[in-house]
């Protein structure tokens, strides 16, 4: 998502024709096992502070017409540029490479194809249409104003010391149960500590340390608290923002597996459904990779940044067909575009969502 540093929003609408998208929540449909195992590698592209690049002017089917700079493939959406250029959601370094980690990845298990039995038998909400992030949570107002959008599900970027808009006046158990009653779904973004080989400078400040289980684990934690202050109740997706990473550099791909394994473990632990944003020449690929050669413990849904403005779930080179197969995908196929509906304008990343959303309590 571009928008994960920050408290990002993502609305998702009717789905384009290729991938048809009815406004409806329905429970998410058991998982069918696969013997397809593969690695996903994800650095995310469009973490809330990064360094955006590659103008793009396009209209998406059904959206109005909106223009602002699209990052290059790979590269998260309109967060916060590192040269100080707000935008609407985190926004990468640019993603580095594409392939399988490095030999240091660690962790060997279960064919990485099947899906968990937490996904496949929680009572789990899933939205299948369009949806945007952004980085600072808009206003009450401003959501009731997208309601005019094609748009029915946003990302919020509510947690985590990696977040590029730590400052969220707008966020509160509120304004998540407000939104909710008018429609939106919701997809919880957590933006903790990022890769010893982060690309994005600014995200090097919040990288993981020697203990990355240890690290992964505690941070799972709070990510599950603050989930809950919200009122974001068990079976909710809590998805883990990875910015890009060097993800050739052996010894920092296994560092940051074992964190994204061991917080994987943690939110699953915890009645939680683990989910992963990243680059799709990243994180996602390396992710993919571990897939493939049947690494464990790795997050449940996968939300990829590929900024070629082609909406579509399926289709993603980094990862095979039936990896993160059927609706638990997310992809970001645009970044720091500007929109206006309802005379409120905002920057935000463009998602075509199939996957699980938020269950806020009553």
């Amino acid at each position: 998502m571009s928008h994960l540093l920050g408290a990002a929003v993502l609305l998702a609408l009717a789905a384009p024709a290729a991938d048809a998208a009815p406004d409806v929540t329905t429970p998410l449909p058991g998982t069918p096992a696969s013997t397809a195992t593969g690695t996903q590698t994800g650095t995310q592209t469009g973490a809330q502070s990064g360094t955006q690049s590659g103008a793009q002017t396009g209209t998406q089917p059904g959206a109005r017409t909106s223009t602002g700079t699209a990052a290059p493939t790979g590269t998260r959406g309109a967060g916060q540029a590192q040269a100080g250029k707000t935008g609407a959601g985190e926004a990468g370094a640019g993603s580095t490479g594409a392939g399988r980690a490095g030999a240091g990845s660690t962790g060997t298990g279960k064919s990485g194809a099947v899906a968990p039995a937490s996904v496949a038998a929680a009572d789990t909400d899933q939205f299948d249409g369009w949806g945007f992030d952004t980085c600072v949570t808009p206003s009450l107002t401003t959501m009731r104003a997208w309601k005019s959008s094609k748009y029915r599900s946003i990302g919020v970027y509510y947690g985590g010391r990696g977040r590029g808009c730590p400052n969220q006046p707008e966020l509160s158990k509120n304004w998540v149960s407000s939104v909710y009653g008018m429609g939106w779904k919701v997809l919880p973004v957590f933006v903790g500590s990022q890769s010893p080989c982060v690309a994005a400078e600014a995200k090097r400040k919040v990288t993981m340390g020697d203990d990355p289980v240890g690290e992964g684990t505690d941070e799972a934690q709070e990510a599950v608290e603050q989930a809950r202050a919200l009122g974001m109740v068990e079976g909710s997706p809590l998805y883990l923002d990875m910015e890009a990473y060097d993800q050739n550099d052996s010894d920092c791909a296994a560092t940051t597996l074992s964190f994204i394994r061991s917080w994987d473990r943690e939110v699953e632990r915890l009645g939680y459904v683990s989910g992963f944003y990243s680059s799709a020449d990243s994180g996602v690929a390396q992710l993919g990779a571990e897939r493939r050669a049947g690494t464990s413990d790795l997050p449940s849904v996968m939300w990829f940044a590929r900024w070629n403005d082609q909406p579509s779930v399926t289709g993603e080179p980094s990862l095979r067909s039936q990896d993160w197969s059927p609706h638990l995908r997310i992809h970001q196929y645009a970044g720091d575009v500007t929109e206006e509906h309802g005379g409120q304008e905002l920057s935000i990343d463009r998602n075509r969502v199939d996957a699980p959303v938020a269950r806020i309590a009553d």
